[in-house]
């Protein structure tokens, strides 16, 4: 199995790599350019499409602007913003703070031109039920340009199918449903699977109903969440006001030269920084990967361009607006720096067995340590600082291993409680108020992941009536819901396993849409130009106009 991984994160190495987050950052510059600066317009008109200031004849469609902008928020304000950040900040430091906010920004520009291209390709045969997304912009889109991509198109659109559904399973859904049952087991001792048979139960009563039922939920479930847990996360922030200055100074410094390793954090360099910090905004906002015009195609409206402006609110809700709230209780807690739980009485010995190298000592030091707890110990291989994880076992510490060439070095003689994910931005919530986090972020996680699997079950439907036709959606729904019963039931012992996999799709979404994108572009940018012209020219006009 870890043969597997190690080919997972080789693939994930090449496919989110560095060329390829500056690519999407790239492309980001450029439609934020041709567009002289869409941003503007999504925070002005956009506002106006949702408020009803402005609205059009009513087109094809089964949602509203507001229920569009809802679901797609309901699949990117998640446990990315819990659980996703607080992974960015812990392995990539206060500077993956600043690349989020980078990939907010620019995401806000990529999102707008892919929702309009995916508006303008959908398919409306069905005008109750529309069908969107780059799968479609591929098959209806491409052969606009040359007739070669007549055949190309379809199959390029079937192409990007494929790792949409791997994403809709595994970080959609899986990851989520992990995440709540190991959050609500870590702070009540609910065993996984009974939270795993109660999350199915809830999504399969959702998603039978449709996009429809998921529009009305996510309208209803998003503002009220986002609500709670921004007013939570401030008020953390404001206990914590003092380090709030130092944090911000940090998080500018660290985006450009490494973070120090102090504490339980293992140091990051500016490399680190960047990939964690962009992958994460890209994860939590969906910026690029062409997931979310799958939502916003249902849209009811006869101009395209005002769903992609609509669109362009959802990086800046979920980035720069509960990504930051999130990154900053984090980082006023001091949390991810947090000193040692436990000390062992001697510097640790290491010694290679089958499992890799472990340590000699399996006694349990003094501590504050619950049963089963994940745990690790800080040591050097080649002269990285690295984490050597084990779980408690009662009195003695059951030690995993770490494959490396040589001996790894103890650090120090601490002994760190692992608080992975949402546990950490839990913890975090605690130095506001004692017991804040226990209840807050179990809350918030339940409300998130719901929403998120709701959603993303659509998308990867989605893909499976693109690839294998209507008459699959029944089966893909049943094996969706005991996904999430299965992954609760204890096989899967850490997100990471999840997370390497849910990244190869990311990357190879990302790689078959970016340049898409650039490709019909210019199509998008002629019909925004022309919308905005013939609303200057008073051929558009605002409702008390």
């Amino acid at each position: 199995m870890q043969g597997f991984f190690d080919v997972i994160n080789a693939i994930n190495a090449v496919m989110l790599s560095v060329p390829v987050l500056l690519a999407l950052l790239t492309v980001g510059l450029i439609f934020t350019i041709w567009t002289r600066f869409c941003q503007f317009r999504s925070l002005t008109h956009g506002v106006g499409l949702l408020t009803g200031r402005w609205t059009g004849k009513d087109g094809a469609g089964a949602i509203s602007h507001f229920q569009a902008l809802s679901a797609a928020l309901s699949a990117t304000v998640g446990l990315g913003n819990i659980a996703g950040v607080a992974i960015a900040v812990e392995l990539g430091g206060p500077g993956a703070v600043f690349w989020m906010w980078m990939i907010g920004l620019v995401g806000m520009a990529v999102k707008t031109t892919e929702v309009t291209l995916s508006m303008l390709y959908r398919d409306t045969s069905d005008p109750t039920n529309p069908h969107g997304g780059t799968m479609w912009v591929a098959k209806r889109g491409l052969p606009e340009l040359s007739a070669r991509f007549k055949t190309a198109g379809p199959v390029i659109g079937a192409l990007f199918t494929l790792p949409l559904i791997l994403f809709a399973l595994t970080g959609g859904n899986m990851f989520q449903a992990w995440s709540v049952s190991d959050t609500t087991n870590a702070y009540f001792g609910v065993p996984p699977w009974i939270s795993g048979v109660v999350l199915a139960v809830i999504v399969a009563l959702v998603i039978l109903g449709g996009i429809r039922r998921i529009g009305v939920i996510a309208g209803t479930l998003v503002p009220l969440m986002c609500a709670i847990y921004i007013i939570a996360g401030l008020f953390v922030i404001f206990v914590n006001r003092e380090a709030v200055p130092e944090v911000f100074a940090l998080i500018f410094k660290s985006a450009f030269s490494p973070a120090d390793a102090t504490g339980a954090f293992v140091g990051a360099s500016f490399g680190t920084a960047f990939i964690f910090g962009m992958k994460r905004a890209l994860f939590s906002s969906e910026a690029g990967l062409g997931s979310a015009p799958i939502a916003h195609s249902a849209v009811k409206t006869d101009e395209p361009v005002t769903e992609g402006v609509v669109a362009g609110l959802e990086p800046f809700i979920d980035t720069i607006v509960v990504c930051t709230i999130t990154a900053l209780v984090i980082l006023s807690s001091g949390i991810w720096q947090r000193d040692a739980g436990g000390t062992f009485p001697a510097p640790l010995e290491l010694v290679e067995t089958t499992a890799g190298w472990q340590p000699t000592e399996t006694a349990l030091p003094a501590g504050d340590w619950q049963d089963g707890a994940q745990i690790f110990t800080l040591v050097t291989v080649d002269g990285t600082r690295t984490r050597l994880y084990g779980s408690v076992d009662g009195d003695r510490i059951d030690w995993r291993g770490i494959n490396a060439d040589s001996a790894p070095v103890p650090v120090d003689s601490g002994l760190y409680e692992d608080f992975t994910g949402a546990t950490l931005t839990a913890r975090a919530f605690d130095s506001g108020a004692n017991g804040l986090g226990k209840w807050m972020v179990t809350m918030a996680v339940w409300l998130f992941a719901i929403s998120t699997i709701i959603t993303w079950s659509y998308y990867g439907e989605q893909g499976v009536i693109y690839l294998l036709g209507s008459r699959w959606v029944v089966p893909y729904r049943a094996v969706w819901c005991v996904l999430i019963v299965v992954t609760c039931l204890g096989f899967i012992r850490t997100s990471a396993e999840l997370d390497s996999i849910s990244t190869v799709a990311l990357g190879f979404m990302l790689v078959i849409n970016l340049p898409i994108m650039l490709l019909l572009g210019s199509r998008m940018v002629s019909r925004y130009r022309d919308y905005f012209a013939r609303i200057r020219s008073g051929e558009i006009r605002p409702n008390n106009g």
